[in-house]
């Protein structure tokens, strides 16, 4: 497709960008781009109209005007991929619960990374908040990248999070990785809520420093006091961190780290792209 640098994820075949076509979606259309481009993947973009069908009944004209606002979005994404050397297939997709229709393409496409922005329209075009990036994670048969409006992945000082769950031993596998394939570092990081919790802390960690440093990528240890979406976030602030790397969920009880609001207010403060990967994904 192009002579773009090496791709810096593993198994990128295919690749689902999804976007609203607000401001709020160009940090997911950038990079996926740009991933697209590196990675040689099959590209598609998906724009999902959340049917409301009381309110059509009301206002039909409602309906046809957003299949336009999304054929017209959808044109633009193709043109900048286009533009990038990048073949994209469009589609337009519709529900009444967003996360859903992406799950369900994602599963028919058997994608292997979903690219997803952080936030979206309010109301009816109420499609990348939060809240549906976290169904999104929940749901999805494979990794998913969280991109912020400004933010642009790279592998400088690359947060990985554990719990010392099989999830968080999934994400550091996949966050080491990433470091090796494009000579970036990663910062290993568990939190302890209470004094108690700090040896296992420390174990978390250690395992992630001794894998990075069989596979002789530099890494740091980082083993905070707090709460863990504050100490992930507030480290990825202080060391201007690319990219957060962490499981889909964690242990619960006093150990629940990536549940729920955890998860959510990651993905809503992080200051960088957030890759969230599934032990269990299915591609």
């Amino acid at each position: 497709m192009n002579n773009a640098p090496a791709c810096p994820i593993s198994k990128m075949d295919k690749i689902l960008l999804v976007t609203d076509g607000s401001e709020f979606s160009e940090g997911a259309v950038r990079e996926g781009i740009k991933f697209a481009s590196m990675c040689s993947s099959e590209f598609y973009a998906i724009y999902v109209i959340q049917e409301n069908p009381e309110y059509e009944v009301v206002s039909p004209q409602s309906a046809i005007e957003m299949e336009e606002i999304a054929r017209l979005h959808l044109l633009d994404v193709k043109s900048k991929a286009t533009a990038a050397g990048v073949r994209c297939e469009t589609i337009i997709g519709r529900g009444v619960e967003v996360h859903t229709s992406v799950v369900e393409e994602a599963v028919k496409r058997e994608i292997n990374m979903i690219i997803i922005g952080r936030r979206g329209y309010k109301g009816l075009m109420k499609l990348l908040l939060g809240e549906v990036a976290a169904r999104v994670i929940g749901h999805a048969p494979c990794k998913v990248l969280v991109v912020p409006r400004s933010a642009k992945f790279d592998c400088k000082n690359i947060v990985i999070a554990s719990d010392g769950s099989r999830h968080s031993t999934a994400a550091a596998n996949e966050g080491i990785d990433i470091a090796k394939r494009c000579g970036g570092n990663v910062i290993a990081i568990s939190a302890a809520i209470a004094e108690e919790q700090s040896y296992e802390a420390e174990k978390n960690v250690n395992e992630i420093i001794g894998a990075a440093t069989k596979a002789n990528v530099a890494a740091e240890p980082s083993t905070p006091k707090g709460k863990s979406y504050e100490t992930i976030i507030d480290l990825a602030e202080k060391r201007a961190s690319g990219l957060i790397v962490m499981g889909s969920y964690g242990h619960t009880g006093l150990k629940k780290l990536f549940m729920g609001s955890s998860t959510e207010k990651v993905i809503g403060q992080a200051p960088c792209a957030v890759l969230v990967v599934n032990a269990d994904s299915t591609y």
